[in-house]
């Protein structure tokens, strides 16, 4: 039987420390097994990641994102790439997170050093696939990443 898995100060320090010296400015800390049909994860960002815009086209594939600690933006896109709706999600904040239907387009920048969100959608894991990565965005690496990454937090300011 698998022991408690608690969301604490010290597993916040500890996913910051890591997304830092992470190349990816990030850190997942699964509460789950991989085979099971409910995923939950505590994931540590810094500023710094690149989460390329993508949906999730899998029937049953919403996602539920709260801000445990730090300062997140999401934004909601169209097929087009436009801009629908964007929302500053803060831990203690007037809004602390988003529940998306499958099939929304959205991205993630980091507002705060040492943020940390909890995420949670149904399993098993799924690579982004045909169709799901945002066609307008750059994918993580690829050139063109820094402006693009830079266009996304100019939204927030």
């Amino acid at each position: 039987m698998r022991q408690p898995g608690f969301l604490n100060q010290s597993l916040f320090a500890e996913l910051a420390d890591q997304a830092a010296a992470s190349p990816r400015g990030r850190q997942h800390h699964n509460f789950h097994e991989m085979d099971e049909p409910c995923h939950r994860m505590a994931v540590g960002l810094q500023p710094q990641t690149y989460i390329q815009p993508h949906r999730h086209l899998s029937a049953g594939k919403a996602e539920c994102v709260i801000v445990l600690k730090g300062t997140l933006g999401l934004l909601i896109f169209n097929e087009q790439g436009e801009v629908i709706d964007k929302r500053v999600l803060q831990a203690g904040g007037e809004c602390v997170g988003v529940d998306m239907a499958a099939g929304t387009y959205h991205g993630l920048v980091v507002l705060a050093p040492d943020s940390i969100m909890f995420e949670c959608k149904a399993g098993p894991y799924v690579p982004v696939g045909a169709g799901e990565a945002a066609p307008w965005a750059p994918r993580e690496g690829d050139p063109g990443v820094a402006e693009y990454h830079a266009w996304m937090l100019a939204q927030f300011e």
